[in-house]
């Protein structure tokens, strides 16, 4: 049995390579600097081993291969000791390229937004057509238990990022996947700390375009403009666009205005009715996006849509943590100004009135570059009171943030504080949400436990 060593195991894309191999029957390690849950859950359970920090030692001696995630760059002790022994390494994505999706199908999910949500819908409404797919998500999917599995069907649902592949590699991982179904959902600027300008994510979105077969189809977000230059910079490939409106090939008409019922029409006429507990504009046009990839793939639309009634999305994909004191608390993987935005858009339309309260950790590398900190107050729009967690290292100045957010705002330094400050002002029938695409501290249950045991 091969042995395979994973740096930056932890991670969603890493972890659900590390899944992957292990179903292959490789022996797996791995390590990582940062490690907490839903992934090192899922780690956990699988039996493999964690260890932290990268110290060349945790490397084992009888390693055949490296993956190295792509948070590792020159400098990093354990890169450093793999060059200089001469070990073979490689990325999660070439990895995965060359193990797992050669003589299959590929469905890839690529777009500044919803890229978890839609690849698990994807891989969702294929299981439910019974053709038993493989996937790599983003995260823990709940109705499968797991981020990742290999599959008995020919086809493979893989969550595209357009981040680089790695230290080495300075492509966007989706460049590898040759899909023959591409989902293209939104693009906006991101990852500023790769990304000189929204022109460079294009280009690398073009390279994807450039890889999907004329055989294949192109899915893609109608209503996204810049998602339109990249098509005109060249397409070789049948496209198909998603929208409200009711000319693309394919719309969502909202039966309620939460998003939690709309009708799906392909070419103007309806052909089914979603009902689902997901809920906002942008979860629509997710499941859209989802149901236009498997109609390619020839799966019924009708046949599988009354499924999605008992989807259960993604582990931090607003999750309901728990209610005390009766208060809900959600936590919810939070890393851009528009998808926090339409996050609370959706929450906003199904409660009413309620008081909507956000904890917010600033912590992708574009938060804390600051290149999203004039957008981000904006995006709070709908929240009655913000408490940020501003730890010292946050480059960019938080009081500007703070002084722009239209509803009760204020930047602690430290969890502990954040948490104390939260329970002096919540109340009864109040909605707290937990935004962070970090482990936050573990805040959200820290704070549920903190209402359970006051309410003693």
């Amino acid at each position: 049995m091969s042995t395979i060593h994973i740096l930056g195991i932890a991670g969603t894309f890493m972890g659900g390579v590390a899944a992957l191999a292990r179903e292959l029957g490789y022996q797996v390690e791995g390590s990582d600097q940062a490690v907490y849950p839903p992934m090192s859950t899922q780690l956990e359970r699988l039996g493999i081993s964690l260890k932290q920090g990268y110290s060349p030692e945790h490397i084992s001696a009888g390693c055949e291969e490296v993956v190295v995630g792509n948070a590792l760059s020159r400098g990093n002790p354990a890169v450093e000791a793999v060059l200089d022994a001469g070990r073979r390494y490689t990325s999660g994505a070439q990895w995965l390229s060359e193990k797992v999706l050669p003589g299959r199908d590929t469905l890839a999910v690529a777009g500044t937004h919803g890229k978890t949500t839609t690849t698990t819908i994807l891989a969702f409404l294929l299981q439910a057509a019974g053709r038993e797919p493989g996937f790599l998500i983003g995260g823990v999917a709940e109705d499968f238990g797991v981020s990742a599995r290999i599959g008995q069907g020919r086809e493979f649902v893989v969550e595209a990022d357009e981040y680089d592949t790695a230290f080495f590699d300075k492509r966007s991982k989706f460049v590898h996947y040759r899909p023959l179904v591409a989902i293209l959902n939104n693009l906006e600027y991101d990852h500023a700390d790769i990304f000189p300008d929204v022109a460079a994510i294009q280009r690398q979105f073009h390279h994807l375009v450039r890889t999907v077969p004329g055989r294949g189809r192109l899915i893609v977000n109608g209503e996204d403009e810049r998602l339109a230059e990249v098509l005109a910079m060249g397409c070789w490939t049948p496209v198909e666009r998603f929208g409200f409106d009711v000319s693309m090939e394919w719309s969502a008409r909202l039966v309620n205005e939460d998003g939690s019922a709309f009708a799906v029409l392909h070419r103007g006429a309806e052909v089914a009715t979603v009902q689902w507990s997901l809920l906002g504009r942008h979860n629509v046009l997710n499941g859209l996006a989802a149901l236009a990839a498997v109609h390619a793939m020839g799966v019924d639309v009708a046949a599988v849509a009354p499924a999605l009634a008992g989807f259960h999305s993604v582990k931090r994909r607003m999750e309901v943590i728990g209610q005390a004191s009766g208060i809900t608390i959600y936590d919810d993987f939070a890393h851009h100004p528009t998808a926090i935005h339409t996050t609370l858009e959706g929450l906003r339309a199904r409660i009413g009135q309620s008081r909507i309260v956000v904890a917010m950790e600033p912590r992708s590398n574009s938060m804390r570059l600051g290149a999203h900190a004039d957008a981000l107050a904006p995006s709070l729009d709908i929240a009655d009171a913000v408490v940020f967690l501003a730890r010292p290292e946050l480059p960019w100045d938080a009081a500007k943030v703070i002084d722009a957010v239209r509803g009760d705002a204020m930047a602690v330094a430290d969890t502990d504080t954040l948490l104390a400050r939260l329970q002096a002002q919540v109340q009864a029938g109040d909605l707290v949400v937990f935004m962070s695409n970090g482990g936050f501290d573990d805040a959200p249950r820290r704070f549920l436990a903190l209402l359970q045991h006051a309410q003693r």
